[in-house]
């Protein structure tokens, strides 16, 4: 999680662009970092939507990487998961997004740079990167 909070460094939120915290996000997903051998041991989630997890519904674009911790034998224990999550006020343009989410996974041959060029391709991607976050919550937790 410091890892990823050092690429974010210490904005306030009305600092915040939707942009520089993707790359700031790309920026950690590049790091690779030693986990099992398995194609879903190290992966990048991006998701967004209208949620309502701790009051109100609002808008969420939630940027997480996943990686997988294994037991002393060597078997699957559980995923770690580091979140990036930016918050919005509701709007109906907003809510008329819908809900999305698409991973990559550095084991599985894909291009990270083709990934994120075709997020950001995404009609979605154009409206939220205008908006201002209203929060920022970087967190990390066992799955």
């Amino acid at each position: 999680m410091g890892l990823l909070q050092g690429e974010l460094g210490s904005p306030a939120v009305a600092d915040l662009v939707p942009g520089g915290v993707w790359f700031a996000f790309l920026r950690f997903g590049r790091r690779l970092f030693r986990v099992p051998d398995t194609p879903d041991a190290d992966g990048l989630l991006f998701q967004y939507g209208t949620y309502a997890f701790d009051g109100p519904a609002a808008f969420t674009l939630d940027l997480a990487r996943q990686f997988e911790v294994s037991d002393s034998d060597g078997e699957h224990d559980h995923y770690v998961q580091v979140h990036c999550e930016l918050g919005f006020g509701l709007t109906p343009a907003l809510e008329a997004l819908g809900s999305f989410h698409s991973w990559f996974f550095h084991e599985a041959g894909a291009d990270l740079e083709e990934w994120a060029q075709g997020l950001t391709e995404r009609a979605a991607w154009t409206a939220i990167r205008r908006l201002k976050p209203t929060e920022l919550r970087v967190y990390q937790e066992r799955v």
